[in-house]
């Protein structure tokens, strides 16, 4: 239910049809992180054989210009070592926190690089202290920031041991990382959703509207961005609660774009500030349309009703 709500379904709005649909999984349990999740993030290093060689370096026709550059360490690091490159703002991360990283790793030694994700132009997301990352991810980006780049010089033992992984990460080695920081929030309770009293209906809409139940600070979310948001949503023309991503693993991550999301979840997201509560109401013809959407609870041609908290914009 919940990708049917986020995404732009085959069988929503008239003329969209051909759109494809972006990874909707919470950012918790995400599908669509790149090779590191095969790779030397992987806190089972046996993965790194599953799938071919997701460890070899990117294609230099495909390096990224804003991939920074890593600087050995003058020592092979025995214990973790964090270095703050640029400092960040916000709410310090926490073990069971989400975070949301660009990074590029490479073999301590030499420099070798083992793989990265600004090649691919998709951030990584990982939940701290779960285990789903090697260890020295896992206590390394605990009290990172927003904002902020650090470089992680990871001994051997915190890293992939005696073991290695993949073709280039050998048994032993040291690794080092530098990794931007886009975003830091935390999972979101069943028993935090918050309670609507506003009115929740909306029928035969023809734009969408919304109000700020709470209005958020920093800059504003744009068209193009990624957002982590939690979602309740109600049917219009009822007020019925059709569905809510409190509790379920939450916040998701979407990106704010017209062939990657419902057109009127786009439109009526935009310019939400972080922290900030926003109920939308989104016309049919721009959530599910004529077919409506079965899986989401939305019948043929209902209008769409749901009320966004807005972790952060990146």
């Amino acid at each position: 239910m919940l990708a049917g709500l986020l995404t732009l379904a085959a069988c929503g709005s008239d003329g969209n049809e051909s759109a494809g649909s972006p990874d909707t999984t919470p950012a918790s349990e995400t599908t669509s992180v790149p090779a590191v999740s095969d790779s030397a993030l992987e806190s089972d290093a046996t993965a790194a054989s599953e799938s071919g060689d997701p460890s070899a370096p990117a294609d230099a026709s495909t390096t990224s210009p804003d991939k920074p550059a890593v600087e050995l360490p003058a020592e092979l690091p025995t214990e973790l070592q964090v270095t703050e490159l640029r400092a960040g703002s916000g709410p310090e991360a926490a073990s069971g926190d989400l975070v949301v990283v660009h990074y590029v790793g490479v073999r301590s030694e030499d420099g070798t690089e083992f793989d990265n994700s600004w090649d691919r132009g998709s951030p990584f997301t990982v939940v701290l202290g779960t285990g789903s990352v090697i260890a020295g991810w896992d206590q390394g980006l605990v009290g990172t920031q927003a904002g902020g780049r650090y470089q992680l010089d990871i001994p051997a033992e915190l890293g992939y041991g005696d073991a290695g992984a993949g073709d280039i990460i050998q048994p032993g080695d040291a690794l080092s990382f530098v990794i931007d920081v886009l975003a830091v929030g935390s999972p979101s309770a069943a028993e935090d959703q918050p309670e609507i009293t506003s009115d929740v209906t909306s029928e035969g809409a023809t734009e969408v509207t919304f109000d700020d139940l709470v209005v958020g600070s920093g800059e504003a979310a744009a068209e193009g961005d990624s957002v982590l948001i939690d979602l309740i949503a109600f049917r219009g023309d009822t007020g019925e609660q059709v569905d809510s991503t409190w509790g379920t693993g939450g916040p998701f991550a979407l990106v704010l774009a017209q062939d990657q999301a419902l057109p009127g979840l786009v439109e009526g997201i935009v310019g939400m500030q972080p922290g900030g509560r926003r109920l939308i109401r989104i016309p049919s013809e721009l959530a599910f349309g004529t077919e409506g959407s079965p899986d989401a609870g939305i019948p043929a041609g209902v209008d769409l009703v749901v009320v966004i908290d807005l972790t952060a914009a990146y």
